[in-house]
Order: structure tokens, then sequence, then C-alpha cells
């Protein structure tokens, strides 16, 4: 997917609309002068933004190819010295600890799904308290349990399975691309809650793509550009509002580790 992640989603009209949501909230939660670790980081985006905010950052990806984007996409910007990138999965970052320290990180993030597809999110959590100091804040990006724009969009197609497959309790297989699947899982807010804790607690909490619909509609987008402006502006406006966020594609999640 490396090759056509850009295309299909970073420069695509709702990616960015999705994307400015969550930059937003990283603008709340870090500033110039710290040093982040950004997990499942795709082609980089975040690590460059980040680093022309003046932050430090080691992004990291199980992808070979995305790391190869993202490192040629941070040289381009001439950010080179405030970012690197290498080759790990979000279950392996027990082995950071190794060569980066205990407590080496001012915050964490994770954008866009990636940690709806790792198999123990208390695992993972367990292994980036080791890596956070007490205080940092850990920004996360899942996809929500309860969409209803896919609940709508598919059931209008007659597709029971798919606009309902964010609600079974073991996830769902998805396609990736040809041979290659792998299993999301949709847990609830509060379930993310009790896996991250004891170590984190949730600050604040936000919908993103409250009116703005997931990305597999961006065909739709492209045609009516002038509906989705709106749409838009309502996100933001609603994100934070307790029923709309409760049914977004995503949830953006903002922790604080804590001191336990």
């Amino acid at each position: 997917m490396a090759e056509t992640y850009d295309d299909t989603f970073t420069s695509s009209l709702i990616g960015s609309a999705q994307r400015a949501a969550v930059t937003r909230e990283l603008d709340l939660a870090f500033w110039p002068g710290q040093r982040v670790l950004d997990i499942n980081c795709g082609t980089g985006v975040d690590a460059v933004y980040l680093a022309g905010r003046g932050l430090r950052v080691l992004a990291c990806d199980l992808s070979p190819r995305m790391i190869a984007i993202a490192q040629r996409r941070v040289a381009q910007s001439g950010l080179a010295d405030r970012a690197e990138f290498r080759v790990l999965a979000t279950e392996d970052l027990g082995a950071l600890a190794a060569t980066e320290g205990r407590t080496g990180f001012d915050g964490a993030l994770s954008n866009f799904a990636g940690l709806n597809c790792v198999e123990d999110l208390a695992a993972v959590a367990g292994d980036l308290a080791r890596l956070l100091k007490p205080g940092a804040r850990a920004v996360f990006c899942l996809f929500g349990r309860s969409c209803v724009w896919e609940v709508f969009w598919y059931l209008g197609q007659g597709k029971a399975t798919e606009a309902f497959r964010r609600f079974r309790p073991a996830g769902d297989l998805a396609r990736l691309t040809e041979g290659v699947t792998v299993r999301v899982r949709y847990p609830s807010v509060p379930d993310v809650i009790r896996s991250l804790a004891p170590y984190f607690r949730l600050r604040r909490r936000k919908g993103v793509g409250v009116m703005v619909p997931p990305t597999y509609l961006e065909p739709w987008a492209q045609r009516f550009p002038r509906i989705l402006a709106p749409l838009v502006k309502a996100d933001r406006k609603f994100e934070r509002w307790p029923l709309f966020r409760a049914l977004a594609d995503h949830a953006l999640l903002t922790f604080e580790r804590t001191e336990a």
C-alpha cells in the first residue's frame, strides 16, 4: 500500500480534512523542543509536521517501503536532523527501551487506526509506559465503534454485513492487497481506557469524521466538493459534543502518562 497511500488518503479531500482535525490536537498536546515517538507512522506526514514545529521525532512503522517514503519526505523538507525513522512493529516497541532508555520521550502519537490492528493493546500500553516520561501526552486516533456514515452508506447498498462490521467482538478481516489481510478490531472508548490503565488517563476526547465521511467515500467527495466544505465546518463545531463524537469515523483520544 505504501506506493499509493499518499494518493488515496493523504492527498484526498476526505483524508486531508480528517488529518487536519488530528493536527489541531497535536498542536495542543506537543510543543517545540519535545521528543515524540510516532508509531505506525506510515509515510511520515505527521513526523514531518512535528519536526517542522521544532520537535524531535522518532517514527516507526512495520513497512520498510513506508519508512523509505517517509525518509524521502523528511529529506525533501530539510528536516532530517529532527526526524529519525525505523522499521519496527508496534508490538515490538519494547525493544526501544534498550536503545532509547526508560522515559526517553515527552509524548507519543498513533494516527489513523494503527492501534486497531494490534492484538494486545494493553501490552502496547505497557511498552509505551516504559518509554514515556510521567505527564507525557499520548495522542491516539482509532477507528470508532459506531460510525453512522458507515452504517447508513452500506445499508443503502443492501450490505448489512459491512454496515455493522465494527460491532463484531472479534473485529473484521480487512483486505489490504491481493492475498494480504489484517484483523481490525473496534474497541469502544471505555475498552481503550481500560486497556491503557493504570499507565495512562484520558484527558481529552473528540471525534474525527463526525460529519465528514470515511475515506472510501472519496469519489463522492470529489463529485460534490461544495457539499464537503460545510461538513468539514460542522465537524469542527461538533467534534467534542458527546453524542456526535460517539458516532464519528475515528475517536481521537489524548492521554496523560500517569506517575504509576
